[in-house]
């Protein structure tokens, strides 16, 4: 199976909602929720693209040459890339009813596990939208990341209770969410969460916790105030608030608060490898990407969703020869192109 393939296939089955563009980048399905499009004028979601895609990048191949290694360690476990699959949720609402939400977790658990890397999961208004995730994540013995919703703490406390069963290697919380309407109106509200409630969800377990949905460097204090382990730079696609800023434009002020301190990952309009090394020359640790996981799951279910991450980690190694970076910790701002009026 070619990727070419898995975009042909995908755009058999999954419908109206989701145009599978060669190009994900938010302007076709601007608006449309539910569907996959940012919310409002659906500019979060295309600024971040187009943020993304205006940073260039500096080639140098003059250097010795050494193999690269594209390997991360996170989680207390060996990554051959420091990229990740989005946690989604709700996807016969958002996308088709060809997948659901076990088999679209399994097609992403069991393929980013064979691509090397891990999955996250997602949550919603059901029970079962955050179980049979569990599920999937159980069968590739816990490679995959469940993501809580900020529902009143003692449910996130069963669900934490629910991921540890599981043996999942890390936990989540999308604390972004706390602004989806779509589940207030569904009889399940969502809210914000203090530093001091955070504070006793993480403590009561040993996991790794993530939280998800920073974007200024005094959410990247408070989160880390709270004892997580990692954040996810995220303005939640775009789909929780019109009008924000790229995530790629908030990172430098994130970094400059945290970095050493705990792990930084960014998603938002990365789409391919450069996009990953440009992040990473930015200050990030590690990458998620959720709208492209999803067309991978279900153009090619786990095969495509393996053959996709591959292809981005092809990207981000090819990406590194030609920069002058033979490992991860190479790359850094000199990597990135300033122009001298800057």
């Amino acid at each position: 199976m070619l990727y070419n393939d898995i975009m042909k296939d995908a755009r058999a089955v999954i419908g109206k909602k989701c145009r599978v563009c060669k190009e994900c980048n938010g302007i076709m399905c601007k608006g449309e929720i539910p569907g996959v499009g940012g919310k409002d004028t659906g500019e979060a979601f295309s600024n971040s693209y187009i943020k993304l895609k205006e940073i260039k990048i500096n080639m140098d191949t003059i250097y010795e040459f050494k193999e690269v290694d594209t390997s991360i360690e996170l989680f207390g476990k060996t990554f051959h890339y420091p990229i990740f699959a989005a946690p989604i949720g709700g996807l016969n609402l958002h996308y088709s009813e060809v997948l659901n939400d076990e088999t679209y977790s399994k097609a992403i658990t069991l393929g980013c596990k064979l691509g090397g890397t891990v999955g996250f999961t997602g949550d919603g208004v059901k029970d079962e939208f955050y179980e049979l995730p569990l599920k999937a994540i159980k069968e590739v013995d816990g490679y995959g990341i469940p993501t809580i919703k900020p529902w009143k703490k003692d449910e996130i406390l069963r669900k934490v209770r629910q991921a540890e069963e599981a043996g999942a290697l890390a936990i989540a919380m999308d604390v972004d969410a706390a602004g989806l309407a779509i589940l207030a109106a569904a009889g399940k509200p969502v809210s914000p969460k203090s530093v001091e409630e955070l504070k006793e969800i993480i403590s009561s377990t040993k996991l790794p916790f993530i939280i998800k949905g920073i974007m200024t460097a005094k959410g990247a204090l408070k989160a880390l105030e709270a004892g997580a382990y990692g954040i996810v730079v995220s303005n939640h696609g775009g789909r929780v608030l019109d009008q924000t800023p790229a995530t790629v434009e908030v990172l430098p002020e994130i970094v400059k608060a945290v970095k050493g301190k705990m792990k930084i990952f960014i998603d938002g309009g990365i789409r391919t490898g450069i996009d990953v090394v440009k992040v990473l020359a930015l200050g990030a640790d590690a990458v998620l990407i959720g709208r492209p996981y999803a067309v991978a799951a279900y153009g090619g279910g786990a095969e495509g969703v393996q053959i996709y991450t591959e292809k981005i980690g092809k990207e981000l190694r090819d990406t590194m020869i030609m920069t002058g970076c033979t490992k991860l910790s190479d790359i850094d701002e000199t990597v990135i192109f300033k122009p001298s009026n800057s």
